[in-house]
Order: structure tokens, then sequence, then C-alpha cells
């Protein structure tokens, strides 16, 4: 999972787009998927780099459509984020909570084999470059308060209710 492309640089290119949380700015290399922003951010880019990652992005706002409109409960966009150990492996471990479904930065932390590292997951989840793909927004607190969120917490609260939502209805 580590980053080849830097995100700016000649071989990224990013995609605006809008969403019922607002807008979101999609990243990607032409390995893939690196950064879901949230707002719009316009970042240079060249002909070259949109050409050889329109792919990955075409891809990555499909499946975020369909993820709003209840279509989509995983994702399986390809993806070139990198971190360290621990923040891959707490990023790995939000693939495993299920659509609808909130756990514990507790039980997020045994998940990563790592029972008392509640706060380095939520650290590890504050860093998570791609938001909603790796659904760190399905993470609360132990007492079911929300927590952080890169978002912020009314976006977070969307995300977890819309899942619900759909949840409910299917």
């Amino acid at each position: 999972m580590k980053v080849r492309s830097k995100v700016g640089d000649d071989s990224t290119s990013s995609r605006i787009i809008s969403t019922p949380i607002g807008k979101l700015t999609l990243v990607a290399s032409p390995r893939g998927l690196q950064r879901v922003i949230f707002g719009a951010r316009k970042l240079s880019q060249t002909k070259r780099a949109r050409t050889k990652t329109s792919g990955h992005l075409t891809q990555a706002e499909r499946q975020l459509r369909e993820y709003f409109a209840g279509e989509r409960k995983k994702f399986s966009i390809k993806l070139d984020i990198g971190g360290t150990e621990f923040q891959e492996s707490a990023w790995l471990a939000l693939k495993r909570i299920g659509y609808g479904k909130t756990i514990s930065y507790a039980q997020q932390a045994r998940l990563v084999g790592k029972p008392k590292a509640c706060r380095a997951v939520g650290s590890a989840n504050g860093k998570n470059p791609v938001a909603i793909v790796l659904p760190c927004h399905r993470v609360i607190a132990s007492g079911g308060t929300l927590g952080g969120y890169g978002g912020g917490l009314a976006i977070k609260r969307k995300l977890i209710a819309l899942e619900k939502d759909f949840s409910a209805a299917g």
C-alpha cells in the first residue's frame, strides 16, 4: 500500500464530485485512488496525468455514487495509499466493518491485534486518506458517542444514518 506518486505531482489528477454530503475531491495516480478530500480543491494536473488516471477517477466516482444511492455496500476501487505499518493495518481493518454497522475504537484495536491501542487506531483513522472508501466513519467511541471525523461530526452522522437507512430498507 505504499504511496508511489505524491499527491499533486505531475502523475496525479483530481476530480470534484457533488454528493449528498457536499463536494468531494478525488485524487488518483496511475496506480489507483490516493485521496478522498472533503470539499472542493482545485489541484494542478497535466493532460498526461488526466489520461493515465481517468479510469481510477471514473471508477471511484461511479462507486461513490452507487454508495450514496444505497446500491453499493463495499468498494472495489484500486488504491494507491500508504502509511506506517500500523496505520495500514488499522485502515485494512476498516474494510471488515459491515455496512450499516459500527464498532468502537477498542474493537478496532482488537481487530489489528493491539487491544490497548485505542488512541492509536483513532489517530490512524484520522489520517485515513480515502475516507468513505475505507469506512472510518463506522468507528465510534465505546460509550456510543461519535468521536472525531476528518469531514466533521455532521458528515459522520449523515454517513452512519445513510447506511442504517439503506440497511433497514433492504
